[in-house]
């Protein structure tokens, strides 16, 4: 395993939701922002770094079907499936670190909240550009934390952005329709500024 692998598998083993800053209970706005995509039921959705988020609780309860959930924790995963219950079947479970993710479909909707931040080379970014810009397709929504955000989670380094930041790496390829900033509260009570952003495909 990876460093990086070993540092997820094992704060996924060892804390619980509410001893992860990253923890909520219904996720509100990325809620919101798939809803105004108006992406159909039926479309192909990927949650990157969804983790044991309970975005994908929302999404089958709504009736979406067509849900993958992509992390590098296998913990992770596995606490979402037991979670989700029978539910688990309906969806599609990938365990990769997203810098090895080789897509094999587009996806109508890209959801990441809080994963691509903690790519910090440039080499890094810019693969993950790239494979967006390719795989998916119209919508792109990404969360990172903002230019005044913490410059760490997890005790790892993370690239903040502010919004000129976000079109500078992803311009290429989308057209960004929305962004705003978010102050998350943390199962402890205290504050991160998250930026999101919702971009759409040039070539669609």
């Amino acid at each position: 395993m990876t460093d990086t692998k070993q540092h997820w598998e094992k704060v996924f083993s060892t804390k619980l939701p509410e001893e992860v800053s990253w923890t909520q209970a219904v996720p509100l706005t990325s809620l919101s922002l798939v809803h105004r995509t108006g992406v159909s039921k039926s479309a192909p959705i990927i949650d990157v770094g969804g983790g044991d988020s309970k975005l994908v609780d929302h999404l089958l309860a709504e009736g979406y079907t067509d849900i993958t959930v992509l992390d590098i924790s296998g913990e992770a995963l596995k606490r979402a499936k037991k979670r989700l219950g029978a539910n688990a079947d309906k969806v599609h479970w990938i365990e990769s670190d997203i810098k090895h993710f080789a897509p094999s479909r587009r996806y109508a909707l890209w959801h990441d909240r809080a994963a691509f931040h903690f790519l910090i080379e440039q080499e890094d970014i810019e693969r993950y550009a790239e494979m967006v810009g390719e795989f998916a397709s119209p919508h792109f929504i990404i969360a990172t934390f903002s230019e005044t955000g913490p410059e760490k989670c997890s005790a790892l380094p993370v690239s903040r952005y502010a919004e000129q930041d976000t079109v500078n790496v992803f311009g290429k390829y989308f057209n960004l329709i929305d962004s705003f900033t978010e102050n998350h509260i943390t199962p402890f009570n205290t504050q991160q500024n998250f930026r999101f952003n919702h971009f759409v495909g040039k070539q669609d």
